[in-house]
């Protein structure tokens, strides 16, 4: 879509302008309405009923779905609430403005329809941090043409707790890092995978680089591994952590976990995918064959959000082996495509003790005493569904040996405001663990 797909649907003109358009709108639908005297008075109080009317519709049916049915897993803010009630309210007006109008009218009170949902689906997305951009609401990746470039050997075979203080920038050393979209081939598992986003610190970037410390970081689902660096804001948080470290960040690797949006393969090998395999074992080694990375588990990681962060935690927690460190955002207590019986039938095709092998905590307990895992975990102020999950979960960690850091988002529920600011939070004490704090 060129340029256009790039607009800001969260800030800037194109938001204003829209707010701008409603407000007109909605104030030609109250004020100016043909007649005089009590017909005048009689529509004014038809829109004051459609008003109220149309709020309670809104919070009904929200508070139905979204509550009572869970149709959608997490719950709403108090501000997404408000702007359905506005918009509802709104479109009530609308409504009552077909009767006894005249053709001109009732056309624009069908296009003021039009503008006051998008209008509302725009403050909610505003709110949850989902869609910053056209492109991004249809799914396509701006990093879609870049291509990987060419990187040198790194000059060190592993990340030491001194790479902060040791490091020195080179002449040839980029301002910020990259983003490139790349293939990793499913060789040993099979895995349809889409293709996987790669960041690039500025050191990475130079004519001898540092082995960096590398994070394998997974979106939620329904989702696309560019979502946490676009809707995560995790491009820009490694970007200004380079800056003021050197140009020392983590490489970031996000592949895709899911292969398919409406697919939930829970991050083990089934009869949905064998995505486990795919990222503990193509994945990692293509890390490793393409990458300036480190090679102990000290200098690795994985970090995910909603069920990337339920991921996150089953193999950071099964694979001690490979990953030092792990930050799990917003995850879930358990794998889950439904509910628990629809989950062992189609995931672990009916085998309940290959279900209970998944379990985090079950993981945790099987191989611990961890005694070098860093762990992070995270989760919405506001988010009373997943916020006691986080705190079991890090609470079972912290049993099991791992040194662990558990921290809540303010003001914000499971949604992309959330992982936004753990990534950018928990990111930055990821990098500090790997020893690039100077």
């Amino acid at each position: 879509m060129g340029s256009l797909g790039t607009v800001s649907i969260v800030d800037g003109g194109l938001v204003v302008a829209l707010y701008v358009v409603a407000a007109a709108l909605l104030l030609v639908q109250l004020v100016f309405r043909p007649g005089a005297g009590w017909k005048r008075r009689r529509w004014l109080v038809t829109c004051l009923i459609a008003l109220v009317v149309g709020a309670g519709l809104g919070l009904g049916a929200t508070w139905v779905t979204t509550e009572w049915f869970d149709l959608f897993g997490v719950g709403l803010s108090l501000a997404a609430y408000l702007w359905i009630a506005a918009g509802f309210a709104a479109i009530a007006v609308c409504v009552c403005s077909f009767f006894g109008s005249r053709w001109p009218r009732t056309v624009l009170s069908a296009v003021s329809i039009v503008v006051f949902v998008a209008t509302t689906a725009m403050s909610i997305n505003i709110d949850i941090g989902t869609y910053p951009t056209v492109n991004s609401v249809l799914g396509i990746s701006p990093f879609a043409e870049r291509a990987l470039p060419p990187l040198a050997s790194p000059s060190a075979t592993n990340t030491t707790a001194t790479l902060g203080s040791s490091w020195v920038a080179p002449a040839d050393q980029p301002a910020v890092g990259t983003v490139s979209e790349v293939e990793i081939p499913s060789t040993v598992s099979g895995f349809v995978a889409r293709d996987a986003e790669v960041y690039l610190p500025p050191a990475a970037l130079t004519e001898h680089p540092p082995a960096l410390p590398v994070v394998i970081t997974l979106s939620g689902q329904p989702g696309q591994p560019s979502d946490p660096l676009v809707s995560g804001h995790l491009e820009a948080s490694l970007d200004a952590y380079a800056a003021a470290h050197h140009g020392l960040a983590p490489i970031v690797v996000s592949p895709d976990q899911i292969g398919d949006p409406a697919n939930n393969p829970m991050c083990v090998d089934g009869a949905l995918g064998n995505s486990a395999t795919y990222l503990t074992v193509d994945v990692v080694s293509w890390i490793k064959a393409h990458l300036p990375v480190a090679a102990a588990p000290g200098g690795w990681g994985i970090a995910g959000f909603s069920q990337g962060g339920t991921c996150s935690i089953q193999l950071g927690a099964a694979h001690p082996e490979l990953f030092g460190s792990i930050l799990d955002v917003s995850g879930e207590l358990v794998p889950s495509n439904g509910d628990e019986a629809t989950t062992i039938a189609g995931g672990f095709a009916g085998n309940a003790a290959a279900y209970e092998a998944a379990k985090p905590v079950n993981i945790l307990k099987k191989h611990s005493p961890f005694t070098s895992t860093f762990a992070v975990f995270s989760v919405g102020e506001t988010d009373d569904v997943f916020r006691p999950y986080a705190e079991q979960i890090s609470a079972a960690a912290k049993a099991a040996g791992m040194t662990v850091t558990y921290f809540v988002a303010p003001g914000s529920g499971h949604d992309y405001t959330t992982a936004s600011y753990a990534f950018q939070r928990g990111f930055s004490l990821l990098a500090d663990h790997f020893g690039l704090a100077s």
